[in-house]
């Protein structure tokens, strides 16, 4: 099979419960639920799904629980998100085959069997709105901080080897935000520098100009300090194929950071941004 659907989807705290969602994120909210629907008809065998929230200092970790069931606390923000249950399947099987075939490209990833590990909200908040049936196999991947963007994107060139070359269909997910300068309060937006950058990157997403946003990627990371430092993008742009259709649906501001979900999906007619309002219809 292939990947059918990749796509950048927002994780941010204060989405998680869908009655304390602000104003300014219910497009988003919206958006993701019409891309669960779209997620129902693909009828995926798995989703892949690298979160921000992740951090791992110098591997590449890869999750191969067959089976993620916990309850969540986020150390980060334990005041909007706590005591939050999760079951997902896995796929043991087709982790196990990631990790191999990055460690056969001389990488260094390792998997991680480990039932007592337990997600971040970087996971569990998207997931609960593009798969709230908690019935499609997850597999979790990290963000590694000793490794390039280059080295990462490299890394995901071997995931989505793997990924193609599989008897199964997949949803890849990234999990992030495109600038994150953080401040106190979350209706407050990037600055207008950073806020530049933004609209710069997606305008070259949305002309499919995908080498000059990932060219982008190091200076836009380092001046308005994007997500993981750009690594989540810089994986997710080894999963779209050519003849890729960008669909912009929604975005919104949380605490400085700009937070869009944008999804890449093969041989479709082009759709326009659900958001009327959005500043990045084109």
């Amino acid at each position: 099979m292939t990947i059918e659907l990749s796509m950048l989807a927002p994780h941010v705290p204060s989405m998680c419960h869908e009655d304390q969602v602000p104003d300014f994120q219910k497009d988003l909210v919206l958006s993701m639920k019409k891309v669960a629907r779209q997620i129902e008809s693909i009828k995926p065998d798995a989703i892949v799904l690298v979160s921000c929230h992740w951090p791992s200092t110098f591997f590449h970790y890869v999750d191969c629980t067959p089976v993620h069931d916990g309850i969540l606390t986020a150390f980060e923000a334990p005041d909007l998100i706590k005591d939050l249950p999760y079951h997902y399947p896995g796929d043991e099987e087709l982790a196990n085959e990631l990790v191999k075939a990055g460690q056969d490209a001389g990488l260094q990833v390792q998997g991680v069997n480990d039932p007592y590990y337990i997600w971040d909200y970087g996971s569990v908040v998207p997931l609960r709105y593009l798969v709230p049936n908690e019935d499609i196999p997850v597999i979790n991947l990290s963000v590694t901080l000793a490794a390039s963007l280059e080295e990462t994107n490299r890394w995901g060139q071997e995931i989505a080897k793997v990924l193609k070359q599989s008897k199964k269909k997949i949803v890849f997910v990234s999990s992030g935000a495109l600038s994150h300068n953080l401040v106190r309060g979350r209706h407050n937006k990037p600055t207008v520098t950073e806020h530049s950058m933004d609209k710069q990157f997606v305008e070259f997403v949305m002309n499919k100009d995908y080498e000059s946003a990932y060219n982008m990627l190091p200076e836009y990371a380092r001046f308005a300090k994007v997500e993981s430092g750009g690594r989540h993008l810089a994986m997710l742009f080894s999963m779209i194929e050519d003849g890729c259709t960008p669909t912009y649906y929604a975005d919104g501001q949380s605490s400085g950071s700009w937070n869009a979900l944008i999804t890449f999906e093969k041989k479709q007619a082009a759709l326009v941004t659900s958001n009327n309002e959005s500043e990045y219809v084109i």
